[in-house]
């Protein structure tokens, strides 16, 4: 019996760091989520200055949107003040262009484009 309970301590124990050890090695699950949604951001503005340049209106609100929502996920305790500034920019040029104000929204995209690529750059210089 007292080697029975040995093997079973021991089996216990073994099972125990293993899985101590695959969650301590693991990749950080937010660290992905929030390097995609900050590419995504990036990919969403460009789409809308694409949009923009073949006057499809429509499709830059949209892009902006998306761009505005994909942003939300982008949680960094260094760049939280500019991503909010940024989508100030953004929300501003999504209603130039409601407005047909097509060179301020262009602007403001291209001033967003700049602060998310910037944004990114301290992400991942922190994130290595």
């Amino acid at each position: 019996m007292k080697v029975l309970k040995n093997i079973l301590v021991s089996l216990v124990m073994t099972v125990s760091m293993a899985a101590v050890s695959t969650t301590a090695f693991a990749a950080p699950k937010g660290e992905a989520e929030v390097k995609a949604a900050i590419e995504n951001t990036i990919t969403s503005i460009t789409a809308a200055q694409e949009a923009s340049k073949s006057g499809d209106l429509s499709g830059v609100s949209k892009a902006i949107g998306e761009a505005r929502q994909a942003q939300k996920e982008f949680r960094f305790e260094g760049t939280e003040r500019q991503r909010q500034k940024a989508n100030d920019k953004l929300r501003t040029a999504r209603e130039a262009f409601e407005t047909g104000d097509t060179a301020a929204g262009d602007a403001g995209l291209a001033e967003a484009l700049k602060s998310f690529t910037e944004m990114k750059a301290v992400y991942d210089a922190s994130h290595k």
